[in-house]
């Protein structure tokens, strides 16, 4: 005998802000279908884009570096000429020991230019991290249920500050029932189940039981169940009511 049950989404997520600002543009609209990674809001981000902008040029400037490269090539060169005229006796030992001195110096400073040039580029991956948080983009395809707030208000992700959206996912369906404990040993996890929903979407279709409850209701006699349901080309809207076969 079919059970009742109901079609909903696979999951719903309220879209918060992780930074405060203001809400510049929301690109989705209610009942609009969305695709995963795709951008939902942007939050006004001028100050942050010229962080990352100041950021990258202090990652790519290369002076401080090639000068420091510059004085160490000189430094080594006279090293070795020194040395060579202090094996021939032409100059005293200490005229050596101050160009090995000066080439330590130089190696020195290089190994700290390309210390800052390091530490630069972390700055600018930090500073363009700081930039992407001003834009939300979608966890999964589905569909915009609501919009709460519009451009030009302010945002914070605290979790008692309102969402700026409501998005459910749509792909797969999510399929609930409640069945009687006698036939908790006739269903597994994996089985075909025939799903039937109410009017007009009045078609049979298939579903895939992903999930039976371990724990049974002793008071109703009964556990539940969810089953996949193939809705890829977005026929079926969830919230609908529906008839389960086994």
């Amino acid at each position: 005998m079919p059970t009742d049950c109901m079609v909903e989404a696979a999951q719903t997520v309220e879209i918060r802000s992780p930074v405060v600002g203001i809400l510049e543009r929301v690109h989705a609209r209610r009942g609009e279908f969305i695709r995963q990674g795709q951008v939902l809001v942007t939050i006004e981000s001028r100050a942050e884009q010229s962080a990352a902008e100041s950021a990258q040029a202090r990652a790519q400037a290369q002076g401080a570096a090639e000068l420091a490269g510059a004085k160490v090539s000189a430094a080594r060169e006279k090293t070795r000429r020194l040395s060579d005229l202090l094996a021939e006796e032409f100059v005293a030992p200490q005229a050596v020991d101050d160009a090995r001195a000066e080439l330590q110096l130089a190696e020195a400073e290089l190994k700290t230019a390309r210390e800052n040039t390091q530490i630069a580029r972390l700055e600018h991956r930090q500073a363009v991290d700081q930039l992407r948080r001003r834009q939300i983009l979608a966890p999964f395809s589905g569909v915009v249920v609501d919009q709460y707030l519009y451009p030009g208000a302010l945002v914070d992700g605290g979790e008692a500050r309102k969402p700026v959206l409501k998005i459910a996912q749509v792909h797969p369906l999510a399929v609930q029932a409640l069945l009687p404990v006698r036939l908790f040993s006739q269903v597994r996890v994996g089985q075909v189940v025939t799903v039937t929903p109410e009017v007009p979407f009045q078609r049979p279709i298939q579903a895939r039981i992903r999930v039976v409850d371990r724990v049974i209701d002793a008071a109703a006699g009964s556990f539940g169940i969810v089953a996949d349901l193939d809705n890829a080309r977005g026929e079926l809207p969830a919230g609908l009511r529906c008839k389960l076969g086994l």
